[in-house]
């Protein structure tokens, strides 16, 4: 039924526009009456554009028509994220002080989906500053986990992740920074992929001034879809080169074959800190999947996994608590302001030289991590050491706030060493989900891809879920 469509992957609506077999429009039509029928219950999605994207769908059914060429996901509904340009709309970031603040020009990633031939539907939720595991604001309010709304949808791009678990549109835009694509994917059951850094261009036109150097070497836009062939669709629209970004690489979505078998390393620890059963078995069970399939697996500690994550907090928290909290004291909730203080009390203080020294460590644990992918162009970790966060659980208390931190190791590394790495799901325990990251070689996506299917056929592609 074309009612039914938004239950479709991505890769099937597009073909389905192309070949005539339903419109655009009628995808377009079906994903909003499902944004209509369960957002309220999520609040997801915060800004809906739901006229302006019926009249991009039209415009893609003309091409259709018309014979035009057509982009890999022509016609396609997908969401963006609100800390993100988008010409037209505010960039609020989830902030009260920035909710009109109208955004002239298109984000390169924003660009690169419309030049795809994707219709955007409407922007997704994050918390203030896009800086929690939890995504809740004084702007929009809280986002809930389609799940359970007792547990978060994860941080930052939990709008993203509960959008895509629900039906709300195949593919959502997110950016990780320290986990914000690959952690609310764990957390709603979904796959999120966190390209390499320099894989798709990154900008925002708004911004005043460049962001800090971490950001600019760490920080990443991905996908969140429902299935592994979806994730390749939108990183190679998302992946075209945009001249704003200097840190851009050509670098091709398929690199040389692999020599086989291909040995993946795995680790149930959660950067040094014991992960909890459910997660130790999710790893297990993945890794045995991978071995089934062919690869060589092998349980082996990667090198500085904890002092890569340590590191990440160091450079990253270090460089905002001098760009950010000036900004964090004026303009955050105080969901956020109360996160932030917590968050930051145990990050080193250092001066310039002091930093300067932590980032030529950084420089130390890539050429090591380089070295043992030699080995081992696959790494298999937990993506947190525990199940999805209650919610709030950050802004409870001190200890409530080092709970999460010390649980997030495997998600800070990565960024750190500018790797690319995917959450995918790997099952339900207690009625969540639960799932695994992961990891390659930088610039081969493919190979993670490759992988996650694997995993996929093992632990059926997602459904879209109605709202606890």
């Amino acid at each position: 039924m074309k009612t039914e469509l938004w239950r479709l992957d991505a890769t099937e609506i597009a073909h389905g526009v192309r070949t005539r077999r339903f419109s655009s429009r009628e995808a377009t039509a079906a994903c909003l009456a499902r944004l209509d029928a369960v957002n309220p219950k999520i609040n997801a999605v915060v800004d809906v554009l739901a006229e302006q994207a019926l009249v991009a769908a039209d415009a893609a059914d003309r091409a259709v028509a018309e014979g035009r060429a057509l982009g890999p996901l022509h016609g396609v509904p997908v969401t963006i994220k609100i800390n993100v340009d988008m010409a037209g709309r505010p960039t609020s970031n989830g902030i009260v002080a920035l909710r009109d603040a109208i955004a002239a020009d298109n984000a390169p990633v924003v660009d690169n989906f419309l030049r795809a031939g994707a219709v955007v539907i409407g922007r997704t939720n994050t918390p203030a500053f896009s800086m929690r595991w939890f995504t809740d604001n004084a702007l929009h309010g809280r986002t809930l986990n389609p799940w359970n709304p007792t547990v978060t949808p994860g941080g930052s791009s939990g709008g993203a992740s509960a959008a895509v678990a629900a039906g709300i549109g195949p593919i959502a835009h997110g950016n990780d920074f320290g986990g914000s694509v690959r952690y609310p994917a764990y957390c709603t059951g979904v796959y999120g992929l966190r390209p390499s850094f320099g894989r798709v261009p990154a900008f925002l036109p708004s911004a005043k001034e460049e962001r800090a150097l971490s950001a600019q070497l760490m920080s990443v836009q991905g996908p969140l879809t429902r299935s592994v062939r979806d994730l390749r669709l939108a990183l190679a629209a998302m992946a075209e080169g945009d001249a704003r970004d200097p840190w851009w690489v050509p670098a091709p979505l398929e690199g040389p074959a692999p020599q086989r078998p291909i040995r993946v390393a795995f680790t149930v620890s959660s950067a040094g800190v014991p992960a909890d059963p459910a997660v130790v078995d999710a790893v297990r069970r993945a890794a045995g999947w991978l071995a089934d399939a062919g690869y060589a697996v092998e349980e082996v500690d990667p090198p500085d996994m904890a002092e890569a994550a340590q590191l990440w907090d160091t450079i990253a928290q270090g460089e905002a608590l001098h760009f950010l909290s000036d900004a964090m004291e004026k303009m955050a909730d105080e969901g956020m302001l109360t996160a932030w203080r917590y968050m930051c009390a145990n990050t080193p203080r250092n001066d310039a030289f002091g930093h300067m020294k932590a980032l030529a460590r950084r420089s130390t644990l890539l050429r090591r991590w380089q070295l043992f992918m030699q080995q081992y162009p696959l790494v298999l970790t937990p993506v947190s050491a525990e199940a999805p966060f209650p919610q709030g659980l950050d802004v409870s208390s001190q200890a409530g706030m080092d709970r999460v931190l010390r649980a997030q190791g495997p998600q800070f590394f990565v960024p750190l060493l500018g790797l690319p790495a995917a959450a995918a799901p790997t099952g339900i325990v207690d009625g969540l989900p639960m799932g695994v990251q992961l990891i390659g070689r930088r610039f081969r996506e493919d190979m993670v891809l490759d992988a996650l299917e694997v995993l996929e056929g093992r632990f059926a592609s997602p459904t879209p879920i109605d709202p606890a």
